[in-house]
């Protein structure tokens, strides 16, 4: 025999009797989400269809059942729907007399023996605790009661929708294991995002002048078609990092209905979706078209941001470290003309170093980081002639780090013989010191600690060039780095590192500019010392560093 699927009205399912099976979740609908559903049914209008004597319906999702002995029907799936429905019937049904009440549908847990017996005698004043279902039957039902009992509600008009103008997809499946059936219907199954169910609200033909199709379908291609420009936008990662943190998102464009949320409940996955649908209580094309537009506004003014160079860098700047938030950003920017604007964000940077000081800042400092970002992102501002766009998506994503320029000698490395491997063939042997040196290297015994401990220790005040141990962590030995890199060499002498990032950038590895600077001498009197970060590099570094930040750090 083939599956049987059609429509049915709510009052038919009143002949029958329900069963809900053990591997059934148990009622677990919320009193929002049981609210949601008489609003939706509240705010439905049915209307005539065009040459017919049938009306429009409000459809619910799918029953999924199967027919066992004695007339009983094993709920497969949609069990949350169906005892929703049941408790909506139930408390139409105590505005009448008992004689007067009409006969509802069973419904039986399997897990709850007494469960049919307790949905008949439900009440608003009953808060059952038994167990986990019979509480949130209780909430959901003591909730159903307090939306009926709105001031001047039509319940007539409500009743007669529910009853004869919802509909749910019933389908009847006559395979043998309704477990594998339920299993099927469940694997993978996604729940709708904020996002779609907006969409649905946009482009809901009902919201429209009905006497003007044609403009209907014009408007409705409008939104869909600037809704997919403004998505396709998003997807862009550099766009995507430079106004958000790592925030993954499907539908990115959920991101500007969030914002636009005011009233944000973390606790409600859905909360964006139902301060939408307030909005959409009046439901007229003029409400669809100020919202929309409020969204446009949103989106092109983070788009003209993102394409107007000094503005992205400023504004990435604050938001990558935290110090505003894009809604802030955005709320200021609408209040403000587009020089005041820039001379806030000036004054928000400033704001975010006034406590740093250029010649304490060390390794280990909070603000560390933020100074070498926004050096790297001055620098590239200040030459005009460059129109390249620093990548906050790489900064976000790849967790730079804050790396020591020459050497720490307090960091032994775990690899002791390829950290000597490595170090020794850079180490300067025109002198006779460096000799000497060299030949310690040659004939180490990596597995003596102490005597490897000593010779690290001699190699590394080699390259660092008379710095002194003090100054290590000071901001004139510091860079900014990506992790991998980072980690890559770790305790490397400065010839190496400097290897290796050369390295790096050949394979396409973004390299921050002053970073780069740095380890191509660029510090560096004529001709340089390839090998070593001297006092000399330090200071003419520390020195472009005041330069650059001048007008933001002390």
């Amino acid at each position: 025999m083939e599956n049987i699927l059609e429509l049915k009205t709510v009052n038919s399912l009143r002949e029958f009797n329900f069963f809900i099976p053990s591997y059934q979740r148990g009622y677990r609908w919320t009193p929002i989400e049981v609210i949601d559903l008489l609003n939706d049914i509240s705010e439905f209008k049915p209307r005539q269809i065009d040459d017919s004597e049938d009306k429009t319906w409000y459809c619910l999702q799918p029953i999924v059942i199967k027919k066992r002995e004695n007339d009983l029907y094993e709920v497969i799936d949609g069990q949350q729907r169906l005892t929703s429905i049941y408790l909506i019937l139930h408390y139409l049904n105590q505005i009448y007399t008992e004689e007067n009440r009409e006969k509802l549908f069973e419904l039986h847990y399997e897990t709850r023996n007494n469960s049919s017996a307790f949905l008949k005698k439900l009440t608003k004043e009953i808060s059952n605790t038994e167990n986990v279902d019979f509480f949130h039957i209780s909430e959901a039902y003591r909730a159903i009661n307090n939306w009926f009992s709105k001031p001047n509600f039509n319940r007539s008009d409500f009743e007669s929708k529910f009853k004869f103008n919802t509909k749910v997809i019933w389908y009847e499946s006559f395979e043998p294991d309704p477990i594998a059936i339920f299993t099927r219907i469940n694997i993978g199954k996604i729940p709708l995002t904020n996002a779609e169910l907006i969409k649905a609200l946009f482009l809901n033909s009902s919201n429209f002048d009905k006497n003007k199709t044609d403009k209907i379908r014009l408007k409705q291609l409008e939104i869909s078609t600037e809704w997919d420009t403004i998505e396709h936008t998003l997807q862009n990662e550099r766009f995507w990092y430079f106004i958000n943190g790592n925030k993954v998102s499907t539908n990115r464009i959920e991101f500007i209905f969030d914002l636009m949320n005011d009233e944000k409940d973390k606790a409600d996955v859905y909360s964006t979706f139902r301060f939408f649908n307030k909005k959409f209580q009046n439901k007229t094309q003029q409400t669809i078209e100020n919202n929309w537009a409020e969204i446009k506004r949103y989106f092109q003014r983070f788009n003209e941001w993102f394409n107007e160079r000094d503005l992205y860098h400023k504004i990435g700047y604050l938001i990558a470290t935290n110090s505003l938030t894009i809604r802030s950003l955005y709320d200021e920017s609408k209040i403000r003309t587009k020089t005041q604007f820039r001379e806030y964000l000036d004054i928000q940077i400033r704001n975010d170093l006034r406590n740093v000081s250029l010649e304490n800042i060390q390794y280990g400092d909070s603000k560390t980081k933020n100074v070498l970002l926004l050096y790297n992102i001055l620098t590239m501002l200040n030459n005009t002639r460059d129109n390249s766009y620093f990548p906050f998506d790489l900064y976000k994503n790849e967790k730079w780090d804050i790396e020591h320029i020459t050497s720490v000698k307090d960091t032994i490395p775990d690899n002791k013989i390829q950290w000597l491997s490595d170090a020794k063939v850079f180490i300067d042997v025109e002198k006779q010191e460096g000799r000497k040196l060299r030949s310690r290297a040659e004939r180490c015994d990596c597995t003596n600690e102490d005597e490897f401990n000593l010779l690290f220790s001699d190699i590394v005040a080699h390259f660092n060039a008379n710095v002194k141990d003090e100054d290590i962590n000071d901001i004139s030995n510091l860079a900014l780095l990506d992790s991998e890199t980072n980690r890559g060499y770790k305790n490397a002498v400065f010839p190496l590192k400097r290897k290796t990032i050369i390295t790096r950038e050949k394979e396409g590895t973004f390299i921050p500019l002053c970073t780069k600077n740095v380890f191509l001498k660029y510090f560096s009197e004529y001709p340089p010392k390839i090998s070593f970060w001297t006092q000399e590099d330090r200071d003419n570094y520390f020195q472009d560093l005041v330069k650059v930040l001048t007008n933001y750090v002390n």
